[in-house]
């Protein structure tokens, strides 16, 4: 489908200028392959430069890879991975983190999109009992799936409960520029210094032509991480390219640059559009994200001029994302053809 606006999804934009200019200035000469090169060694530097001098930094090709290779990191096939109902790892990745790490996920309801440690607590029933799975990882994902952003106090309250029952806490960061920038706070605050055991670090939903990265913020833990990441095809050869557009997202606050961007164009279409009669926007809008419901003959209407996701077909609830590279210029056209839609 070919469409001049899209808000679908944050994926839809094309590549920042300044990550597109990276990739071609990489593209000098030869390096040696596999990470055992300059553009590398520079990008996982930036890294520290957010996460701490101890972050170790694994480039992969996307979100799915990295959230295997973290997970299967931390938990081996007799263990399980509590999560969100709508977490990435559960409901959009074709069962990728059962099939390669084996794990069982373990799923709680979560109408906001966030898990709390009195949700986390009712998942560990049965512990050392040889008959059942046994919790290893707690994942939570940073700003969640619908668009909802976890505060500095609620993560370091999850790690403070995981680490105090032997759990590890792993963060799908997929969006974690985002929720920092909702915050006012470094990226470094809102996991490594949290707590988090390891990241899964997005970098296709703010301005990258591909690529993410795991980020284990205890070196103890990924020494196998190296190999997990080769079996789960995920190595890339020419890894320069991928490691290029992370030190340039990394470098002069581009990556707050772009999150803020995408996350004031979507709290300015809720503004927008929040006294339309018929329409609800159902979820506070702390990232890039608007979720609102609205008539089924209005959501047809809209999908005959835009691109978006209906979120659940039985409640009519949408999902309308932005991005660094959407303009006021379309968000005002889509408001009023939301607003007209409705009438």
């Amino acid at each position: 489908m070919t469409v001049d606006t899209s808000f679908g999804s944050d994926n839809h934009a094309g590549i920042h200028p300044r990550i597109l200019e990276a990739i071609t200035e990489a593209n000098s000469g030869p390096a040696i392959a596999y990470g055992a090169d300059a553009h590398t060694a520079a990008a996982v530097a930036k890294f520290r430069e957010h996460f701490g001098k101890n972050a170790d930094v694994y480039f992969v090709f996307n979100g799915t890879g990295a959230n295997i290779i973290a997970l299967t990191t931390l938990a081996r096939p007799f263990n399980a991975v509590i999560c969100s109902e709508y977490a990435h790892i559960n409901a959009d990745e074709c069962g990728a983190p059962e099939n390669f790490c084996g794990c069982k996920l373990k799923t709680i309801h979560a109408p906001d999109g966030k898990i709390t440690i009195d949700d986390i607590s009712r998942q560990l029933q049965g512990r050392l009992d040889q008959h059942r799975v046994q919790p290893s990882v707690v994942s939570i994902t940073q700003a969640s799936e619908l668009g909802t952003v976890y505060s500095a106090a609620e993560v370091r309250e999850i790690a403070a409960f995981c680490h105090g029952h032997g759990l590890f806490l792993h963060m799908d960061g997929a969006r974690i520029c985002n929720a920092a920038a909702s915050l006012g706070t470094g990226l470094g605050d809102v996991s490594s210094r949290l707590g988090v055991d390891i990241l899964s670090f997005g970098g296709t939903k703010n301005g990258l032509l591909l690529g993410e990265a795991v980020v284990c913020f205890n070196p103890e833990l990924s020494k196998n991480t190296i190999f997990i990441r080769k079996q789960a095809m995920q190595l890339a050869s020419k890894m320069r390219f991928i490691a290029a557009q992370f030190t340039a997202l990394l470098s002069d606050d581009l990556w707050l640059q772009n999150a803020a961007h995408a996350n004031r164009m979507a709290q300015m279409l809720a503004e927008k559009i929040k006294s339309i009669p018929g329409l609800e926007i159902i979820q506070p809008v702390q990232s890039n994200a608007v979720f609102a419901s609205l008539p089924r003959p209005a959501i047809d209407k809209l999908l005959k001029k835009y691109f978006f996701y209906i979120w659940d077909e039985e409640k009519n609830e949408v999902r309308w994302m932005t991005s660094f590279s959407t303009t006021e210029e379309e968000i005002d056209r889509f408001a009023a053809a939301i607003r007209e839609s409705c009438k």
